[in-house]
């Protein structure tokens, strides 16, 4: 494990448990996911950190490297984005295997790459179904995206 995923002090918990979460370009979805559930992580002291990957990040666009969407959502809730990685990372292997808990943001999306990329782990991965910008708006994709995020630190505190 990376030394910047121990903690720093006696009173920080150890950060122990990884969450990856995955979406096509590790632009939009994913990153908010990240920022969302680290942020919440660190606040009420839990071991679980978050990192993000996509499954395709040659289609996303070059510049800037996190959705406009993204930042202005985490911003106008007061998460930082240091919070969530720099740049876009494309998921390896290595990724998976660095993982306690793997969620893909839309099944219908990621399923068939999860596929044809990565087969042995499909049974793995969680599947939400939260769309993109081509069939939501950002409006409705990420308090869905937070909503499911707070859920899931719920359900991992108590495991």
């Amino acid at each position: 494990m990376p030394a910047e995923a121990h903690a720093s002090s006696e009173t920080e918990p150890m950060i122990s448990k990884r969450v990856l979460f995955i979406c096509t370009g590790n632009y939009y979805r994913s990153r908010f996911a990240e920022a969302v559930f680290n942020h919440h992580a660190e606040r009420i002291g839990s071991c679980w950190r978050a990192f993000s990957r996509g499954l395709a990040i040659h289609m996303a666009p070059d510049f800037p490297l996190l959705s406009e969407h993204t930042s202005a959502a985490l911003a106008m809730r007061g998460i930082d984005l240091h919070h969530t990685g720099r740049v876009r990372v494309q998921l390896s292997e290595a990724d998976l295997l660095a993982s306690d808990f793997i969620v893909a943001l839309k099944e219908a999306e990621h399923r068939p790459m999860f596929i044809q990329q990565f087969p042995s782990w499909t049974e793995r991965v969680r599947f939400w179904k939260v769309s993109d910008l081509d069939e939501a708006q950002a409006s409705e994709a990420l308090p869905a995206i937070e909503r499911l995020v707070e859920a899931l630190l719920d359900e991992l505190r108590v495991s």
